[in-house]
């Protein structure tokens, strides 16, 4: 059973806005919600011995929301990232972020510089964050880092993508009931096995961890072949 637990798992974080609407709250409510479910999944996930985690936490697309709830995204990156990313380091993780920081404010921006230098040299565990992250935008920018290299193999270009040293996902997530993967690692995720649930990010647990989990051992990974 063990062998068959992903090594790498990406979860798309959805349902944070309808969650704090169905409980007549802000929308900023549900959002801080959200926050301290990442904390608690972080630790779900690390004790089942996945080794990667990649949470789709800012999309580029999220930037044309309003300025209020961004600037109380923001805030939530101020307040987090400081607090508790530092603690992962020390108790022997990284923390990894993907996308354009550079739009960022910035001393948001710094924050998450910060932490990411502090990653121990040997993690056991790593956390990728996706932080205006557009994979569409991935793949623009690593074939302009290709152009005039000549001819590369699928290998060659996959180290010009933001997640050059992070393993390709096993499986997805995919919380709030929508049966997409909005943007998220589309050549990362070829060969990912996708698992949808109408469960909304604040209240996906460890239990609803689990159901995933076991769903995916049943799943059988042919990657084309027969």
């Amino acid at each position: 059973m063990a062998e068959k637990i992903p090594l790498s798992l990406g979860i798309i974080m959805d349902g944070n806005g309808r969650w704090a609407k169905k409980r007549l709250l802000p929308r900023s409510a549900g959002h801080e919600a959200g926050m301290r479910r990442i904390l608690k999944l972080v630790e779900d996930v690390r004790a089942r011995g996945v080794g990667y985690l990649t949470l789709y936490a800012l999309s580029t697309e999220n930037l044309s929301r309003p300025k209020e709830e961004l600037e109380g995204l923001y805030s939530l990156f101020r307040k987090y990232f400081a607090r508790y990313a530092p603690r992962l380091a020390e108790s022997g993780a990284a923390v990894k972020v993907i996308g354009d920081i550079s739009v960022l404010p910035g001393d948001v921006r710094g924050s998450i510089e910060s932490v990411c230098s502090a990653a121990p040299e040997r993690a056991d565990f790593t956390v990728v964050f996706a932080v205006n992250y557009g994979s569409r935008a991935e793949i623009v920018r690593a074939a302009g880092l290709a152009a005039g290299r000549g001819s590369l193999t699928e290998g060659e270009f996959a180290k010009l993508l933001y997640t050059a040293d992070v393993p390709d996902p096993d499986l997805i997530i995919r919380t709030g009931g929508e049966l997409r993967l909005s943007n998220f690692l589309l050549w990362q995720s070829a060969y990912a096995e996708l698992y949808f649930t109408d469960v909304l990010f604040p209240d996906f647990d460890g239990r609803c961890l689990d159901e995933a989990l076991k769903e995916y051992s049943r799943r059988n990974r042919r990657f084309g072949r027969v």
